[in-house]
């Protein structure tokens, strides 16, 4: 991968905020920009192990990553993360917002609870922290929202997560026209498959990747670290042309009928 650290790759004296940046393709996200030159500040909320072994991580190959811990989706959160950037890197050269949960049940089963908590985080909390970092934003810098196929294709018990995901990628873009003019690039990261905790974690998980395997013209599912280059891509110069778009990475599951 060093020759993605460098040239139009380069991540160098840029910084980002990865939200959801310690466990599964966020902590594959803050590891690859991190590698490529950035500080990163990875936000996360419970999950203890993967911060340290994230940690771990960027002790042994020196890199310059930063925890901050904060729920997002409350306003003393939003509050903890302003003191975090303050305090580690005022200015930033994007975001990548990783941070996602669902509820994946029947229909019937569903609550008005779980549509508040699943929309909150997934969508609510990125058009929050855009708002609130537009003024930490330096010229040419790069917001990534990370979706999923759910956005255009109906799953099971996947209401929830997909709505969310489609809502997210429909205010992805409207940012980016209006945002693109004071110099900061949005686009979205559709990923494919990946075999994460959370898509084990899914209903039928065995058959659902079984199928997904089945239909990948690649015979394979993408990795975290695939998905983290992309978004390393979008967050490059190589991409300061690419504004509003969506790039996939499914390993070509995404094009059959």
């Amino acid at each position: 991968m060093k020759a993605m650290e460098n040239g139009l790759f380069s991540l160098s004296h840029r910084s980002y905020l990865v939200t959801g940046g310690t466990r599964g393709i966020g902590q594959a996200i803050s590891l690859r920009f991190a590698r490529a030159g950035a500080t990163v500040i990875a936000n996360y909320l419970r999950n203890e192990k993967s911060a340290e072994q994230l940690m771990a991580i960027a002790a042994g190959e020196n890199l310059n990553i930063t925890l901050c811990r904060a729920d997002l989706t409350s306003e003393r959160g939003l509050e903890q993360l302003n003191i975090c950037l303050e305090e580690r890197s005022p200015a930033l050269s994007g975001m990548v917002h990783c941070a996602a949960t669902g509820i994946h049940r029947r229909v019937e089963e569903l609550t008005e609870r779980h549509f508040d908590w699943t929309m909150n985080l997934n969508v609510r909390v990125f058009f929050q922290l855009v708002k609130l970092l537009l003024g930490r934003f330096t010229a040419s810098s790069s917001v990534v929202a990370v979706s999923s196929w759910g956005a255009l294709r109906a799953l099971p018990y996947y209401s929830l997560v997909g709505s969310s995901k489609g809502a997210l990628e429909a205010l992805a873009r409207h940012f980016a026209v209006e945002l693109a003019p004071r110099g900061v690039r949005v686009n979205i990261l559709r990923a494919g498959a990946v075999l994460t905790d959370v898509w084990k974690a899914l209903p039928d998980s065995a058959a659902r990747i079984e199928e997904t395997l089945r239909r990948t013209p690649a015979g394979r599912l993408v990795t975290v670290e695939e998905i983290a280059s992309g978004a390393q891509f979008l967050c490059s110069d190589a991409a300061a042309g690419i504004i509003g778009q969506t790039l996939v990475i499914d390993g070509g599951a995404g094009i059959l009928a």
